[in-house]
């Protein structure tokens, strides 16, 4: 099928809770094809997902592999990658007596978190989660009331009880929003969503500390800047700071799907059978996939990658940006960019689409960048030309139009 073909059938026949822009049918590394056999270089990356880019050779190998030997057989039975996942996981994040439970996507992962804390404060009457505003945490109905966006709310009120919410970067928000129902605080170390917009050090560190102080749960969502993506294996790592819980997705199965929750000593063992499952949580599949994911970033040396490509990237923007008034600022950590404008600029991710470069716009004023970790500065550079150029045409566009 072509690219006329595939956009046909997909109207005719899958929901629009998307507004695709053109069928993708192949990719290797930061690269992809269209059905026309067009090339794009990736910098989205499946939304932070196709970490050590698409195709890997090792990935693929252990997904054809387990694929071949055990797909699935339930969590009502053992299987062997499940335990060495979890093992690995608790390791990279060094949450000594961490244990992890399984799902499928972000979303579960969060809602597995949510109910940790509504189980652990249960008995005091705790309840209470509170999040930061501009925050995404999902599309369930309780990960979206979670979600500080009233955009992603709209429409499907009543929303569950139980959420609070707080001003991102600002401490005392937080402080004044804690009740005697508060259980947990949850936070992004980088929000992505909300706009490529990193915490600070005095936010994170303070957000634990409050949390030791007020007896509460420190949850970490770290669906997007998880492993790898800013540059440590997970976001909260470049703060100094230990989560009780964190959620993990996106990235860890490198396109293939599987989502984790990972909870420290203090909650490992508060989930009992009966209180919280997933069928298809750490197959043999999922987990053969995310252990060969990890195995690769690690010997890629992707984080280190994703530090410098990082640094190169955003210091070519922001000469970009030094052009162009309508770019306010360059911002992000590690290789989770964003450029920040002073309007509306789907215009743009048009531009460099056409111009053969993959980025989306979030926030709605954001271009966000997430290419594999183990993209090269020859890459970064193109990318950053294409980018230069597609402003050039985009200050042309505007400037041509008619004055309101």
């Amino acid at each position: 099928m072509n690219n006329t073909d595939i956009v046909g059938l997909h109207k005719q026949f899958v929901m629009s809770t998307y507004a695709p822009s053109m069928p993708l049918v192949r990719g290797k590394g930061a690269r992809v094809w269209d059905a026309d056999g067009r090339e794009y270089l990736d910098f989205l990356a499946g939304i932070a997902v196709c970490g050590v880019g698409h195709c890997h050779p090792a990935v693929t190998k252990a997904i054809r592999q387990q694929a071949a030997k055990l797909v699935h057989v339930s969590n009502l039975y053992y299987n062997e990658n499940q335990p060495q996942l979890a093992q690995k996981l608790v390791q990279l994040a060094g949450l000594e007596g961490g244990k992890v439970f399984f799902c499928n996507s972000g979303a579960e992962a969060n809602e597995a978190l949510i109910k940790l804390a509504r189980l652990w404060g249960h008995d005091a009457g705790r309840y209470e989660v509170i999040t930061m505003r501009n925050s995404f945490h999902g599309r369930t109905l309780a990960t979206l009331t979670a979600t500080g966006q009233d955009k992603v709310q709209k429409g499907f009120e009543p929303l569950p009880t139980g959420f609070a919410y707080a001003e991102f970067n600002n401490l005392e928000s937080v402080r004044a929003a804690i009740t005697d129902k508060t259980a947990a605080i949850l936070t992004e170390a980088v929000q992505g969503e909300g706009g490529i917009l990193p915490a600070t050090p005095e936010f994170m560190q303070g957000l634990r500390k409050l949390c030791d102080e007020k007896n509460l749960l420190l949850l970490c969502d770290e669906v997007q800047c998880g492993i790898g993506r800013t540059g440590a294996w997970f976001g909260f790592q470049n703060y100094g700071v230990a989560p009780d819980a964190f959620s993990l997705a996106k990235g860890l199965g490198n396109g293939y799907p599987i989502g984790a929750a990972v909870a420290g000593a203090k909650l490992a063992n508060l989930f009992q059978p009966g209180h919280h499952a997933s069928t298809f949580g750490g197959t043999p599949l999922a987990c053969a996939a995310a252990l060969a994911t990890l195995e690769a970033t690690a010997a890629e040396g992707c984080l280190e990658n994703a530090k410098q490509m990082g640094e190169l990237f955003i210091g070519l923007l922001q000469k970009v940006a030094k052009k162009y008034k309508f770019i306010q600022v360059v911002r992000g950590k590690g290789l989770m960019v964003g450029m920040v404008c002073d309007r509306p600029c789907k215009d743009l991710e048009v531009l460099l689409r056409e111009r053969g470069l993959i980025a989306l716009t979030t926030n709605n004023v954001i271009m966000r960048f997430l290419p594999p970790l183990n993209v090269t500065a020859g890459q970064v550079r193109k990318a950053a030309r294409i980018v230069k150029d597609a402003c050039a045409a985009w200050q042309a566009k505007l400037a041509a139009a008619p004055q309101a």
